[in-house]
């Protein structure tokens, strides 16, 4: 295999209608991938075939495929089993997802149809989608919910995810989160912080986030914070190198208590710093909910 044939690099961007492919598809070709939008399923073999004879003068090509029924959808299916088998390359597949709610506003926002809504309503449109993708879904070796980023966001994303050019990294996204917002759908595993004392309750602390030193030491300082830490890096220490192996290009770890504001941002900061510190990761933290209620 020569370097050039190494080094390449196939993303299928797909997902639901509405959030966000046409933003993702515009960030790959600024980083200088070759482009092209909904592609037939029946043709990946075709780019892939090219890419592996260009010598490395193609080495990064990015294919927006909209799946309109479920014959597109076994013909994905077919097209990616026969790259894997003829060809040196590896792909990668980046799902778009948001919840119904969003996706209903942004239609009602741009005045434009579902492509699946017969009679008009988006709604009816975007359940169906939802249900066509579910296998999809399953298959991407990265989710990226939309429903709270904004364009620039998400640009910011997805360039931080396709400029990684360590593939021998797995990419570990921490996020907290209030569970009365609503838990993050492109989570690989969600845990549940709630039992823990809460700072809320303390007049001086409430005001502040878990990223704040005396926030931060109130969550940290009780036994069965340590306790669940220990138990929560044994077994997140256990899964992520299964999920690498599986060919999973990143893990979402949603970390939730009541508003987000607290605890789960404690926790995630404490993840973020000793699963930042492995040579197998890239670690990044984020925090969905913490700022919500400053106004």
């Amino acid at each position: 295999m020569d370097v050039g044939t190494a080094m390449a690099r196939l993303v299928i961007i797909t997902g639901m209608s509405g959030a966000g492919k046409t933003i993702a598809v515009q960030s790959l070709e600024d980083l200088g991938f070759f482009c092209v939008d909904n592609l037939p399923p029946v043709l990946i073999p075709k780019f892939a075939e090219l890419i592996e004879q260009s010598n490395g003068k193609i080495g990064k090509v990015a294919l927006v495929i909209d799946l309109r029924g479920r014959e597109f959808f076994t013909a994905l299916s077919e097209s990616l089993a026969y790259v894997k088998e003829h060809y040196t390359i590896g792909y990668e597949i980046l799902f778009l997802d948001a919840t119904d709610g969003v996706l209903v506003q942004r239609y009602k926002e741009s005045r434009r149809m579902h492509p699946l809504a017969a009679e008009g309503l988006p709604l009816e449109g975007i359940k169906l989608e939802r249900r066509l993708l579910e296998d999809l879904k399953g298959w991407a070796t990265q989710v990226i919910d939309t429903s709270s980023l904004k364009p620039a966001q998400l640009k910011e994303r997805i360039i931080a995810r396709f400029t990684n050019s360590d593939v021998s990294k797995i990419s570990v996204n921490v996020i907290s989160f209030g569970f009365k917002y609503g838990i993050p759908i492109d989570a690989d595993l969600i845990y549940d912080v709630r039992f823990l004392p809460n700072p809320h309750y303390i007049d001086h602390l409430r005001p502040n986030t878990g990223q704040d030193a005396e926030v931060y030491e109130y969550v940290m300082k009780w036994p069965e914070t340590q306790t669940f830490l220990t138990k929560l890096l044994d077994m997140l220490q256990f899964l992520i190198p299964l999920y690498h192996k599986e060919g999973k290009s990143q893990v979402v770890i949603g970390i939730g208590c009541t508003g987000g504001k607290h605890r789960s941002v404690a926790i995630a900061e404490y993840l973020g710093r000793i699963l930042g510190s492995s040579d197998t990761e890239l670690v990044r933290v984020s925090h969905r909910d913490s700022e919500r209620d400053r106004s």
